[in-house]
């Protein structure tokens, strides 16, 4: 059986390229499909072929790859994949167009719809040029809202990450979408029930992660904060910040998993699609503290694996923060539950099964399937 895995572009290390990599390792003789790939910025993949489309020989795409978000459509539907009998596309936005046998499956692990298309004001409004630009910019995105509708019915199958992805998937794309909490890679992370005082941030410093109550919140307590992560936030935050709070920019894998296992607690405060951070906090023994919506009500067990604070704003972090402090954790407990919930073997296992009962109902031969 010939399989294709396909994402949106991987020219950045963020979650959805992780999930990625890990779908790549379980697949090792699927050939990959992107839009722009940069081996130097994004995901470990070894030396296998990555396949690209003529957005790779574009000058500017690898580091301005955002902005050329009006040709990834017309990229990815150029894209020949009718040699491949299963498609598995990872997408937060175009990979989910590409084109396949009538006969063939395509199964989309969607990570969120097209989010800067229908949330426009909140994914965009930390750039600049977006305020002068937005009559223009809404012209553009009317036309392609219309596009990602129309390329989203293309998967014959939605895996979504969480509840609020398969919800919006529903509402938006008029399609159903089956739920499998997406996994860490559990064998980077080191558990420590031996704990420092500094309290943890890892996120990109763009608006709507609100790093910005973060920082309000920890001048006001005056207690230690690391902030990992970049973005184009990150001097409007550094300017705000108390001498309690330390930047520390972009950290190896190995200096952040060695963050997570030393913090005190892991704090998140915005409304996730899904979330990899608060499991990789607890996957180190590590409780979190994170505003309670979105993805984390998936993987958080309030006063189990951390704190959940039901206000997006400084003072109801500060009230959570003052609570978590006054807990007993039991680390080891918090490690067994993102283990026994969250781990590659376990997400996998359920993949596996997925593709075995989708090949049933259309082949008398379902073990051609298997990987």
């Amino acid at each position: 059986m010939k399989i294709a895995l396909v994402h949106d572009y991987l020219t950045q290390r963020g979650g959805a390229e992780r999930v990625f990599e890990q779908i790549c390792k379980h697949f090792p003789t699927a050939d990959i499909y992107t839009s722009i790939y940069d081996p130097q910025t994004t995901v470990d993949l070894g030396d296998r072929h990555v396949h690209t489309t003529f957005l790779q020989n574009v000058p500017g795409t690898r580091k301005y790859f955002r902005l050329f978000a009006p040709f990834y459509y017309a990229a990815f539907r150029s894209l020949n994949l009718k040699e491949y009998d299963l498609i598995i596309s990872s997408s937060s936005s175009f990979a989910k167009g590409v084109q396949k046998r009538p006969d063939a499956i395509h199964i989309c692990f969607c990570h969120n719809i097209t989010r800067f298309l229908w949330d426009t004001n909140t994914y965009l409004r930390e750039y600049g040029a977006y305020s002068l630009l937005q009559p223009l910019i809404e012209l553009v995105f009317k036309i392609m809202r219309r596009q990602d509708f129309d390329y989203a019915q293309s998967p014959d199958y939605y895996v979504a990450n969480s509840t609020t992805v398969a919800q919006r998937i529903r509402d938006v794309y008029k399609k159903e979408a089956l739920v499998i909490n997406y996994p860490i890679a559990d064998g980077r992370f080191t558990f420590s029930d031996q704990k420092d005082e500094y309290y943890l941030v890892c996120s990109r410093h763009i608006s709507y992660k609100r790093l910005d109550i973060i920082v309000e919140a920890f001048n006001s307590l005056g207690l230690p904060l690391i902030i990992t992560g970049e973005g184009p936030k990150m001097k409007h935050l550094q300017s705000q910040a108390h001498s309690n709070i330390k930047f520390l920019g972009q950290v190896s894998d190995l200096e952040r998993c060695n963050l997570m296992a030393k913090a005190k607690f892991v704090v998140v405060s915005a409304l996730e699609d899904y979330g990899l951070v608060p499991i990789e906090a607890n996957a180190s023994g590590t409780p979190v503290i994170a505003y309670g919506a979105g993805g984390v009500l998936d993987t958080q067990i309030s006063g189990l694996t951390g704190i959940l604070f039901d206000q997006q704003n400084a003072q109801s972090l500060t009230n959570a923060i003052i609570t978590a402090q006054d807990m007993d954790w039991n680390y080891a407990k918090i490690r067994d539950h993102a283990i026994t919930n969250f781990a590659e073997a376990v997400f996998f296992d359920k993949v596996d099964q997925l593709i075995g009962e989708i090949c049933s109902s259309k082949s008398t031969h379902p073990e051609i399937f298997k990987t």
